[in-house]
């Protein structure tokens, strides 16, 4: 079931039904903010879930799993990659055979099942086998048992693989409850990927609770909280099935349609099937503008690895006792992301419009390059706060003592991670609406996961250039990457990724220039 434009008029719409498959009565009172608040809500669930594994997953791999610090930084890349590309085959799926309602189900039972899994090998499975140490006073001696590890990484994986069909659709299935041929339904569509973002970090926040409770708790129980809010995920999406609208699949896949203009197109055929020609012109000059957003998906990947790693080793300390756990620091950034939304979507956007007469303030790709500008900025900020971090060891005498804190407050991280989150709201929304809004009305989902494979190559890129250059690095002498992070480089890899970030946006704006919106109403960069 999927989507044509609606038109809000007292008569059947043609392509769109009710719960009950029934034509589709215009100003019935469903879909719009109702059917929103719904999907909003599962997404809250949703991302709660999936940050609370990834936000901590380089811990729990460096810690429980025994991994090295590189090692670790390459699973968990490798990892988001897999988990933010795998949405390209839950948009096939949707699009083409079952429709995002169905997919969603699917993918919550699926994610459930995963997320069940991973508390039972971090919790049950230790007690039945127990680690096998060399040296009990060595914890790096106390390898875990391969059952343990590969029990782990299947259900890693398969919670990757139920992201990939829960993501795209969820959003997609969202934005498809406004009618963007009414201008005010069309302006609370964009108003919505702003709140729909808001919602999404609302629910990461929550994360900052239960990344303390995996580090000074149990792992099995900070694994099983995700697999419980799963479920409470699922019952909610239900609850609103009667609310929403949902349009009819198309009888031939636009995937194989566009799949068919393609070949043609490269053998030297016009063609000849409808308008497919139109829809994968439609499809294939989004390139330009996916390949020059890769290398923030690059910059975006470095929150979850070294980040959290550079935290570990400052002083977290809040009052005389509590400590903060390095994950946690993320929320930060998702506090960031909160106060900011708002006054973008309530004062910024209020203002541009003023001056440019648009609805949405400033165009989408106006909204993603100022974003790549702001990460760009964040990456100097951390590397000169890496330079603060390893001078503060040295003075110190704690270059050889990395389980030694350097008595350097963590606030000192603050900056980045505000300026991290600051990014998100223009690069990540932007991207969001940009990919929906400009693919053919069949491919929505297909939009969505367009979007989220940038930050899947982005982590593949970065876990290739951390393994590349830990090797070479290694080979001259001195990693950057040693699992020492005090004898490390991290503020030369990310002057590294500022200046690639630099020559990125360049490039970005000059096909965004030269970008033609899809849609009427919409003007150039």
């Amino acid at each position: 079931m999927e989507s044509e434009p609606l038109i809000r008029s007292m008569a059947p719409i043609v392509g769109v039904a009710d719960y009950r498959g029934r034509p589709f009565i215009a100003g019935s009172g469903k879909g719009g903010w109702t059917s929103a608040f719904f999907l909003i809500g599962v997404e809250m669930a949703e991302r709660f879930s999936y940050y609370g594994i990834a936000f901590n997953l380089i811990t729990y791999l460096t810690g429980p799993l025994r991994e090295s610090t590189a090692a670790a930084a390459t699973a968990v890349n490798f990892w988001s990659g897999v988990a933010l590309m795998l949405p390209l085959l839950g948009a096939f799926v949707a699009d083409s055979y079952l429709g995002r309602y169905r997919t969603i189900i699917i993918a919550s039972i699926l994610y459930i099942l995963g997320l069940g899994m991973m508390a039972f090998s971090s919790s049950v499975l230790p007690s039945i086998f127990p680690h096998k140490c060399a040296n009990y006073m060595d914890p790096s001696s106390c390898p875990p048992n391969q059952l343990q590890v590969i029990t782990f990484y299947v259900s890693l994986y398969l919670v990757a693989f139920a992201q990939g069909g829960h993501k795209p659709c969820t959003q997609a299935f969202g934005a498809d409850q406004f009618d963007q041929n009414d201008p005010l339904e069309s302006k609370s569509r964009s108003s919505f990927f702003n709140w729909w973002f808001f919602g999404m970090n609302l629910g990461i926040l929550f994360t900052t609770l239960l990344n303390y409770v995996q580090n000074s708790i149990s792992w099995g129980f900070g694994f099983g909280i995700p697999c419980m809010t799963m479920v409470l995920a699922l019952i909610v999406f239900l609850s609103g099935t009667r609310t929403y609208l949902y349009f009819t699949l198309e009888e031939t896949s636009p995937f194989i349609r566009i799949g068919k203009a393609c070949w043609q197109a490269s053998t030297g055929k016009t063609p000849q099937i409808g308008n497919e020609g139109e829809e994968a012109k439609g499809v294939l000059r989004l390139f330009p503008i996916w390949t020059t957003c890769l290398i923030y998906g690059v910059v975006f990947s470095q929150s979850k690895t070294f980040f959290i790693k550079q935290g570990s080793t400052l002083d977290r300390r809040v009052g005389k006792s509590f400590l903060i756990p390095p994950a946690s620091l993320q929320g930060i950034a998702v506090l960031s992301i909160l106060t900011f939304i708002p006054i973008y979507d309530h004062i910024l956007v209020p203002t541009f419009r003023k001056l440019t007469g648009l609805q949405s303030g400033i165009t989408m790709l106006q909204r993603i390059g100022i974003g790549m500008a702001i990460s760009t900025i964040e990456m100097v900020v951390s590397a000169l706060v890496e330079m603060k971090r390893i001078r503060t060891a040295q003075e110190y005498g704690l270059v050889d003592s990395p389980d030694v804190v350097i008595p350097m407050s963590l606030w000192w991280l603050i900056p980045q991670y505000v300026l991290y989150g600051l990014a998100e709201v223009f690069t990540m929304i932007g991207m969001q609406e940009f990919f929906y809004d400009q693919v053919p009305d069949a491919l929505r989902s297909l939009g969505i996961a367009l979007c989220l494979s940038i930050f899947g190559v982005g982590s593949f890129i970065s876990g290739f250039l951390v393994s590349l250059i830990d090797k070479v690095t290694a080979a001259q002498g001195g990693s950057w990457f040693p699992n020492n992070l005090n004898h490390a480089h991290l503020d030369y890899f990310y002057w590294l990724l500022a200046v690639l970030n630099t020559l990125g946006l360049l490039i970005y704006i000059y096909f965004a220039r030269a970008y033609a919106y899809r849609k009427k109403g919409c003007s150039d960069i």
